[in-house]
């Protein structure tokens, strides 16, 4: 069974910077497309950044330019850098496949905020 780990979650300030962490079990790794989604309350879990297989990446418009997603297959680790971070950046961040084919994890809480 796949399990999904994510961490680097905090407060931070508006315009500064947090490195989130993915780590998966299983051999599936290598072969998925992966993906940072995030939910706020009231809303529907939205898609922020994916990476395929073959490290193509993808953005929602909200973080095309200050996000950047990337991926290690020797750890089966999966990271998203934020930068420039803004207070509609605060969410819970999940990682799973696009599209979605695992359990969720507990995710891990970003909060921009003075």
């Amino acid at each position: 069974q796949v399990q999904l780990v994510e961490s680097g979650g905090g407060l931070v300030q508006p315009g500064r910077s947090l490195k989130l962490s993915c780590a998966a079990s299983g051999s599936m790794f290598r072969t998925n497309t992966m993906a940072w989604y995030r939910q706020t309350p009231g809303k529907e879990r939205e898609l922020v950044a994916s990476l395929s297989s073959i490290n193509i990446p993808g953005y929602a418009r909200s973080v095309r330019g200050r996000f950047i997603i990337s991926r290690d297959n020797n750890k089966n680790t999966m990271y998203l850098q934020m930068n420039s971070l803004k207070p509609e950046d605060t969410a819970v961040y999940y990682c799973n496949t696009s599209p979605v084919k695992f359990d969720w994890g507990q995710g891990t809480q970003v909060t921009v905020s003075f």
